[in-house]
């Protein structure tokens, strides 16, 4: 089941197109944007049940997430161009790699890795499901974002929780479902034929450098966010600007 996703389009030259992280939408990236689109045209959407994007039934894979990408994709009739996905955004932009290689210029996992869950985290995902069901989505979404930052009183905390508020109940748990099945793809990362940008958080507590830095070759460049958790692109902006405009070049 595909949905239409809600997205933004500006700027103008190379496409990049952004994914944004679980709990996000394309309001995380609203700093960040106006610092590319005088030299690269953006684009940033809502996946289903986040930000302005209907959810789009609560049983579905990362690949179903990934082909309604692919969908606004062809809508805008994009061709090499790059795709950052932060996160669970990351998750999708690798599926998509794997499935539409030929459309990419390059990819970049942002806060992200290629493994799957292991066992512990897919037991927290069950859990999330539970509190999300108990609990409603605000409670969950204000016990969530803090851990995203490394500085926990970041006046950007409150600005993240009330992006996340935007998420319905069904989209979390949809998204839940499909980040917690997800396959192993490191091979993507192993066989990429275009260049991949791999940015971790030096301070990030959820996704580790290692696991973000799971693959290295001539094609995977790496950066490091040395003040940033797991929201560079609240945490450094500017600098996470500068190596997404000197990866695109």
């Amino acid at each position: 089941m595909t949905s239409k996703l809600s997205y933004i389009d500006s700027g103008q030259g190379t496409p990049l197109v952004f994914l944004h992280g679980f709990c996000g939408s394309k309001d995380y990236w609203q700093d960040l944007l106006p610092l590319l689109e005088s030299k690269r045209r953006v684009i940033a959407l809502d996946l289903p049940g986040h930000g302005d994007t209907e959810p789009n039934g609560k049983d579905y894979q990362i690949e179903d997430l990934a082909e309604d990408v692919h969908q606004l994709i062809e809508e805008l009739g994009l061709t090499d161009f790059y795709l950052f996905g932060h996160s669970l955004g990351g998750y999708i932009t690798l599926t998509y790699a794997d499935t539409y290689p030929d459309k990419l210029a390059g990819f970049s996992l942002i806060h992200s890795t290629a493994f799957p869950d292991d066992e512990k985290g897919k037991e927290g995902r069950v859990q999330a499901v539970q509190s999300i069901k108990e609990n409603g989505i605000k409670s969950f979404v204000e016990g969530l974002v803090p851990k995203l930052f490394a500085d926990k009183d970041n006046a950007d905390v409150e600005r993240a929780i009330q992006i996340g508020l935007n998420t319905s109940a069904s989209g979390a748990v949809g998204a839940l479902g499909a980040m917690r099945s997800r396959k192993d793809r490191n091979d993507v990362l192993k066989h990429a034929k275009v260049p991949v940008l791999l940015v971790a958080g030096e301070k990030d507590e959820v996704i580790s450098s290692e696991k973000t830095f799971s693959v290295h070759g001539p094609m995977i460049n790496e950066v490091t966010l040395k003040e940033s958790g797991h929201m560079g692109m609240f945490e450094e902006t500017e600098k996470l600007a500068e190596a997404i405009l000197a990866f695109t070049e």
